[in-house]
């Protein structure tokens, strides 16, 4: 017989700091130690739950003294679901972290000169900002221990959201406070008009079932877009639905449904049938209005992505004769807001839905400086397209998650605008992209921006001016 291996115990330690993805950190004899769940100023009992050459990794299983950073959660569903972990933790104080977390991937992964960072702008709101939100169906919702031990008979049926590092379950969520009414009334009542109904909810292991998906998306104008995914093609049960929806909830103004039997819950390749309303609804921001259809991207936080928006061409430093490339444009939000500030605004994206949604919101605006193209970046960015439209005098780029491949990088070497605004969404990859860039560029303004309140994520901008 094996036996388990058998961790050390690290008792009555003291938290001591905050660090990347929401861990914290303790040092002890000479290593570090990684540990979730817990805030800076916890004594704690540390069980060990992995060890590596150069960290551990632990879990609390014993609290000494909370901290004083420590607030109590607001979400019921609070450690139990991943979506708002940093709930036990002030806001002053997450901002605190998310400012040092922008400092310190600039200074240890950049590696280059900067200048003083600008304070992190807040959000605002730091609960029920979001504009959209996706809830999965199962029939093998997750239940507490202390819901095991009760040996209470629960309906296993839920729609809520995935239970972080487990696809198969699903937390039947009660109320969520990251997207403003009526999301919380439209999820509940599909919820508890599908188990009346007796409707299947899905099967995520055996991939089968009806009921698969729900995404809910509201705007700063009111409209109201629901999106409901079935597995299958049950033509009475889905009418029935939808007509409840409609029937209990008259401000619904776009209502789709798709069938999607495919392995994953993504739907850009297939078609999504309009039952009620437009295809689409529309934010608004500072006069001009954005179309958002199903498939489209739109920031999640509308009030906050205006103030980023704002700040990004504040760095451009825009007096109307800059021809501007706005690389990884998305649905055109950032060229269009930018539009007319500028001589021409050139946007580059390689999803070619999305560059039918910018061209859309150009038209809807009657914004005529604008052009768009879909390709890989390093392809479209040509000497042909700049005898065409013209040498950028500045270029605002805003990857993914990942930054900029390093084919892009060298072509934005190579092309030397200027001024280049970088907006990231993931300090660090943008500090490892600023790396590469020093070659001819110094970093001249840093301001980070909180899109995302009760999480670690953080948005940074940074202006670049070429040597």
């Amino acid at each position: 017989m094996v036996k388990k291996k058998k961790f050390d115990l690290i008792p009555n330690v003291r938290i001591e700091e905050m660090v990347a993805e929401g861990k914290c950190l303790v040092r002890h004899q000479n290593m570090v130690v990684f540990v979730k769940d817990v805030a800076p100023g916890d004594i704690v009992d540390l069980q060990v739950t992995k060890k590596r050459k150069s960290y551990l990794e632990a879990k609390a299983v014993k609290f000494h003294e909370y901290s004083d950073v420590r607030v109590q959660p607001f979400c019921e569903h609070f450690g139990v679901c991943g979506g708002c972990k940093w709930q036990h933790i002030g806001y002053e104080t997450q901002l605190h972290y998310k400012q040092k977390q922008v400092k310190d991937n600039l200074e240890r992964i950049g590696k280059i000169p900067l200048p003083v960072i600008d304070p992190i702008l807040p959000s605002e709101q730091v609960s029920y900002y979001r504009n959209k939100l996706e809830f999965t169906f199962s029939n093998n919702r997750w239940l507490t221990y202390e819901q095991i031990r009760s040996e209470q008979e629960f309906n296993r049926n839920a729609l809520g959201f995935h239970i972080p590092q487990r696809f198969d379950k699903i937390i039947d969520v009660q109320h969520c406070y990251l997207q403003p009414s009526p999301s919380n009334e439209i999820r509940l009542a599909v919820a508890n008009y599908a188990r009346d109904k007796d409707l299947v909810f899905f099967d995520l292991v055996k991939m089968q079932g009806f009921l698969r998906n729900l995404i809910i998306r509201t705007a700063n104008t009111g409209e109201l877009m629901v999106i409901m995914q079935f597995f299958q093609d049950q033509p009475e049960d889905i009418k029935g639905l939808l007509d409840f929806l409609l029937a209990e909830f008259p401000q619904i103004t776009s209502l789709h449904y798709v069938i999607n039997s495919k392995g994953n819950e993504t739907f850009h390749d297939l078609d999504v049938i309009c039952v009620h309303g437009e295809p689409y609804i529309h934010e608004s921001m500072e006069g001009l209005r954005f179309r958002v259809g199903p498939k489209s991207f739109y920031q999640t936080n509308s009030a906050q992505a205006y103030e980023l928006y704002k700040l990004t061409r504040d760095f451009a430093g825009l007096t109307g004769k800059e021809i501007v490339y706005d690389l990884y444009t998305g649905a055109g939000t950032i060229a269009n807001f930018v539009a007319r500030q500028s001589a021409k605004v050139v946007g580059v994206e390689y999803v070619p839905s999305a560059i039918e949604d910018a061209k859309i919101n150009s038209q809807i605006n009657n914004i005529t400086n604008t052009t768009f193209y879909a390709g890989d970046m390093k392809d479209v960015l040509n000497g042909a397209l700049f005898a065409e439209h013209g040498r950028p005098d500045v270029i605002i780029t805003d990857p993914p998650r990942a930054g900029m491949h390093p084919d892009v990088i060298k072509m934005l070497l190579d092309v030397h605008a200027p001024k280049i605004v970088y907006v990231s969404c993931n300090p660090a990859t943008q500090a490892r992209d600023l790396e590469m860039l020093s070659e001819k560029y110094e970093v001249t303004r840093i301001q980070p921006v909180d899109m995302f309140p009760q999480t670690h994520h953080v948005e940074n901008i940074v202006q670049l001016i070429a040597k």
